[in-house]
């Protein structure tokens, strides 16, 4: 990924002064190989830890510090996700991002191991313990050395950093460590950490000044190396956050702040604009070395008085599916999110939270941001009514959730939305007839509402092989069901339709043409499909039920969560899903179980309605004749299978 990262960086700037790319001594870090096992490198400290505890030898002054050393790592960490949450809670701060691009997959891969220097730091900080064991004896609290270490920081630390930051700015050092750093477009919590392994060391000197200097001369604590490192990382987030956060109001009340800390606008101008903006927190040392950037002011209020967002053209109205999924949310943990969902072992210690969450949310909601991309220039939101998939089947439920999914498309009607398109159960037949209820009870709506079916029937249509004869059809009698029956019968493929409505399968095989209702047969069993080889699943199916399937049948499904695979010697076919376009940009996070930059064929489906400029509604029954439509428009603007 560092390849990759760099091949982009030579394709923007290629050589500065005669001077190209290349890795410089100590740019990538000693256990780059190790992947995530990385981790081990904790054992000996964990291990300390525990046998000091285990043996009260916790007691004594020098084992505590190795477990000081993994409590302060912790919150470290824990810092940088708590920045990333709320940098990605676009619900909360969509109005003042700074850049209103979204970090994409590749530069979350090249960030993988931000914490990479955490690990370095807790290396440095055993060797000191082992090193200097006098260290061990400080106090918890000591208030001249909080006076002393603010002293050092301002004193030497920030002027430090400050020249080194320069320096790695000039050609050769730029382009053999610090070009990493600056091939995050977009910046994130976790670019404050993504440097070369030379770099981290260099901070490391600036971070050890004011602690070790302060325990130097005799005024050190625990405290003040606590609340030092965790300011420090406090101040590194919130640069890099990408969200201003520092309220212009306070520079205008005391416009020596402006001087005193900086803020996320002001670091980001950095990012635009190599040669300015060196400090680390302090914009004192830019104005004195004539470094500052002359909008960095004008920029931050215009930022941090910003009351609204650019408006979505495309709005798809997700949901969430279980307690396990809604821990997928982009704005949970960024890696986690950015690969298809499967459920880890790391979840489940967190899922009593999550549930407690979920009864807040049921009590008092509203629909919120989930993630956003651009496509043609065109900005696509994907907004989330927060209900969780088991709710959308009690009866008692059902009057509430239409009541957020009809407030969701009255404020997309207000805010100028075009097409607001509704994920699965949000369309529900029984909860409001495919989305009919709401473009009935309010006939003047600009916004187009689009159930997008018509892309998932087309999607599975395509995925059954020409030379089938003979299919087995569950959830025969819903929207998609009676469309998919209809294609099938006019294509003279004999459906049997599973159902036990005789009226209703009667009311579908009259919508044939007369020479093809004979095609659809009406099956009341299970037992009905044993010699068919070709299922397509609209309904969950039990072990039980999929036991009736013969030796090496298919299963194409399009039933929300989808069966479970039980049958060894059968295969089963994924929901239906387009790839979307290559010129998407800003997608950084996978919807539910599909792959990177592969969505639901209901959400391609309004993404499609919005692309073709269509003035349609799409809700209610399926026009069979517009399947083969849809699916045209879709590959005409670059969508692909999935």
């Amino acid at each position: 990924m560092v390849e990759q990262m760099r091949t982009k960086m030579e394709e923007k700037g290629g050589a500065v002064s005669g001077r190209t790319k290349a890795e410089g001594p100590l740019f990538s870090w000693p256990w780059q190989n190790l992947d995530n096992f990385k981790y081990l490198l904790y054992g000996p400290l964990v291990g300390k830890s525990i046998h000091a505890i285990y043996t009260m030898e916790i007691l004594n002054h020098e084992s505590i510090w190795y477990l000081h050393i993994l409590i302060v790592l912790g919150l470290r960490a824990l810092i940088h996700q708590l920045w990333s949450t709320y940098s990605n809670m676009l619900f909360l701060n969509r109005a003042q991002r700074i850049d209103d691009r979204g970090v994409e997959f590749g530069q979350i891969d090249a960030e993988w191991h931000w914490d990479n220097f955490l690990i370095l730091q807790s290396i440095l900080g055993s060797l000191l313990c082992l090193s200097f064991p006098s260290l061990a004896n400080l106090p918890m609290w000591d208030a001249k050395g909080a006076i002393f270490c603010v002293i050092l920081h301002v004193a030497i630390a920030e002027p430090l950093y400050y020249w080194i930051h320069r320096l790695l700015h000039s050609p050769p050092l730029f382009w053999r460590y610090h070009w990493l750093h600056h091939s995050s477009e977009v910046l994130h919590p976790f670019t404050a950490g993504h440097l070369s392994f030379f770099e981290h060391l260099l901070l490391g000197v600036v971070v050890g000044i004011p602690t070790l200097g302060t325990a130097c001369i005799g005024y050190g604590s625990i405290a003040v190396i606590y609340g030092y490192l965790l300011v420090f990382d406090f101040l590194r987030c919130m640069g890099h956050c990408n969200v201003e956060v520092v309220p212009f109001r306070l520079f205008d009340a005391l416009p020596i702040l402006r001087y005193v800390i900086y803020t996320p606008t002001y670091h980001s101008l950095h990012h635009k604009n190599a040669a300015t903006n060196f400090c680390l927190f302090m914009p004192l040392f830019d104005k004195i070395w004539g470094t500052i950037d002359a909008g960095s002011w004008k920029l931050h209020e215009e930022i941090s008085s910003r009351t609204k967002s650019r408006v979505p053209d495309f709005v798809f109205l997700a949901h969430v599916v279980d307690i396990m999924s809604a821990m997928h949310a982009s704005f949970l943990f960024r890696s986690f999110s950015s690969i298809p969902f499967r459920v880890k072992p790391f979840l489940f210690p967190m899922w009593p939270y999550t549930f407690m969450v979920m009864l807040v949310m049921w009590a008092r909601s509203k629909t919120f941001l989930f993630g956003f991309y651009y496509l043609r220039g065109r900005l696509h939101q994907t907004w989330a009514v927060p209900r969780f998939g088991f709710q959308y089947f009690l009866p008692f439920a059902a009057e509430g959730i239409n009541n957020q999914i009809e407030d969701a498309i009255l404020t997309a009607d207000k805010l100028g939305v075009k097409v607001i398109s509704l994920a699965a159960l949000n369309k529900n037949e029984g909860l409001n007839g495919g989305g009919i209820r709401f473009t009935e009870k309010h006939p003047n709506l600009r916004v187009r509402v689009v159930h997008g079916n018509t892309l998932t029937a087309a999607v599975i249509l395509q995925e059954i092989p020409r030379d089938v004869d003979e299919v087995f059809l569950t959830g025969a009698t819903s929207k998609l069901g009676r469309a998919i029956a209809l294609y099938l019968a006019r294509s003279k493929v004999k459906v049997l339709m599973l159902t036990l409505s005789k009226d209703r399968f009667l009311k579908i095989q009259k919508e044939a043409p007369i020479e093809c209702q004979k095609y659809l047969v009406q099956a009341t069993k299970y037992e009905a499909a044993k010699h068919c080889k070709t299922w397509i699943i609209g309904k969950w199916a039990t072990p039980r039920e999929q036991y009736y399937a013969p030796s090496g049948t298919h299963f194409h499904q399009f039933v929300v969560p989808p069966v479970i695979p039980f049958r060894r010697d059968c295969t089963y076919g994924k929901l239906a899903a387009m790839k979307l376009p290559d010129d998407v940009e800003g997608l950084g996070s996978c919807e539910y179980t599909m792959e990177r930059g592969v969505v639901h064929a209901c959400h391609a489906g309004g993404v499609v309605h919005l692309l073709e400029g269509w003035k349609h509604h799409e809700v209610g029954a399926i026009n069979v004749d517009q399947i083969d439509v849809v699916w045209k428009a879709a590959l005409k603007h670059g969508l692909k299978p999935a």
